[in-house]
């Protein structure tokens, strides 16, 4: 536990310290394995991020409280809190749940993908994983979230509509609202739900949506597609049908009942 308490402590006289270098944007790596963590750190600053890494759930979750990081590289299997809990805490948080996390973990059975896409977290990395394409995620997170923020500070407001305004997309607001009620979604699914509803009727691949949503450098694989898809017909309750699957090559929304329109 000192060590732990020690660990915290470094974060935040480096952070203190370092006041955020210019232009550079700051990846919190909580990891407990020192090899893996030191070779995300390594990767991370050769393409000029700052990066640092904390091996404890606990220490993570006062880190990123105390100073939100522009994105994190969680993984799974943590002690004292596990990575989920810290995936849970980090969206309840309002000051930090706007933060892009990316989970690296072991865990690659369907139930611990399933359940980290549905907390909030906007990518999932299988270990073993290829240093060059986990960047490429970093990357292509960090880019969505500049246009996003770019977007909202010029003032670009438009809606998507759907089912006679039952369902809209704000993409100013990066909200979705589901027969008048917001609806939480999280960055990938409210991007998906995007990339459909600006096209309606138009059938997307999942490469397709996978590149509309990460660039074409992304690496991803179609489980994760189709986990995001099933959660967003699942918020969309009612108006689940709107998106359609066709069968052997993608989705689609239903294109009879969309109204796309700026305000």
């Amino acid at each position: 536990m000192i060590g732990l308490q020690a660990e915290g402590s470094m974060w935040a006289i480096r952070e203190a310290s370092r006041c955020h270098v210019a232009g550079k944007k700051t990846i919190l790596i909580v990891e407990d394995e020192p090899e893996i963590g030191e070779l995300i750190r390594f990767h991370a600053e050769r393409e000029g991020y700052e990066a640092d890494v904390i091996a404890s759930g606990k220490t993570a979750l006062e880190a990123i409280r105390r100073r939100p990081p522009d994105l994190i590289i969680l993984d799974l299997m943590l002690p004292d809190v596990d990575g989920l809990e810290v995936c849970r805490q980090v969206r309840w948080d309002e000051t930090t749940r706007h933060v892009p996390i990316i989970i690296a973990s072991a865990r690659g059975e369907e139930t611990y993908i399933v359940t980290g896409l549905e907390l909030g977290a906007d990518d999932y990395v299988t270990k073993p994983f290829s240093p060059k394409v986990l960047m490429a995620r970093v990357r292509s997170l960090l880019r969505r979230l500049d246009a996003s923020q770019h977007s909202r500070g010029q003032g670009q407001a438009n809606l998507a509509r759907a089912a006679g305004d039952r369902l809209v997309l704000d993409r100013d607001q990066r909200t979705v609202a589901v027969d008048g009620a917001v609806v939480e979604f999280t960055r990938c699914e409210f991007e998906i739900l995007d990339c459909l509803m600006s096209k309606p009727g138009f059938v997307r691949t999942r490469d397709q949506i996978i590149a509309a949503i990460h660039g074409d450098e992304m690496v991803q694989t179609s489980r994760t597609v189709d986990v995001h898809l099933a959660s967003i017909r699942r918020k969309l309750g009612a108006l689940s049908d709107l998106v359609q699957t066709v069968r052997g090559v993608g989705y689609r929304l239903d294109e009879s009942i969309v109204d796309d329109g700026e305000e």
